[in-house]
């Protein structure tokens, strides 16, 4: 099984690359883990149009593959903790459909984006700036997978 994370913003600051690739860098090989982005389309200042969210949700659309389970990592989605997280993957798992996990930009993603999504999954309530939920997420992963194998590095 695939995994892959799909993000737009292109840009990170080092500390979030530094961060990230912490904790993808401990992902298992199977997963065969890979992040795509996509470059945030240019807004103007307090410009929050569906125009720009449009662009970015077509380009989201583009590189899903109609095979793949999509998981929107979104502010108003399912909360899971890291337990139920970590049973939710194994159960991803064992549909056996790759799975794609999907961060929208600066305004959120389209309309057309929440209906292709399997799956809508808050990392929290709080709005995250996306370098954050960038490392949120695949420290989260890592921890999944360490319940998923008794790995000590989640404790009760």
């Amino acid at each position: 099984m695939h995994i892959r994370l799909l993000a737009v913003g292109d840009r990170q600051p080092n500390w979030v690359d530094d961060a990230f690739s912490a904790y993808t860098g401990r992902f298992p090989r199977e997963w065969k883990f890979r992040l795509d982005t996509i470059a945030t389309v240019r807004r103007n200042k307090n410009d929050r149009s569906r125009q720009a969210m449009a662009a970015e949700g077509e380009q989201i659309l583009a590189k899903v593959d109609s095979a793949e389970q999509v998981i929107l990592l979104d502010e108003r989605g399912k909360q899971l903790s890291s337990k139920s997280l970590a049973e939710r993957l194994s159960g991803w798992q064992a549909d056996g459909r790759d799975l794609c996990f999907v961060i929208g930009g600066p305004d959120g993603v389209s309309d057309a984006c929440r209906e292709r999504a399997d799956f809508t999954l808050s990392l929290s309530q709080l709005t995250l700036p996306h370098g954050m939920a960038r490392v949120l997420f695949a420290e989260q992963m890592y921890r999944a997978w360490s319940l998923q194998t008794g790995h000590p590095y989640h404790r009760e």
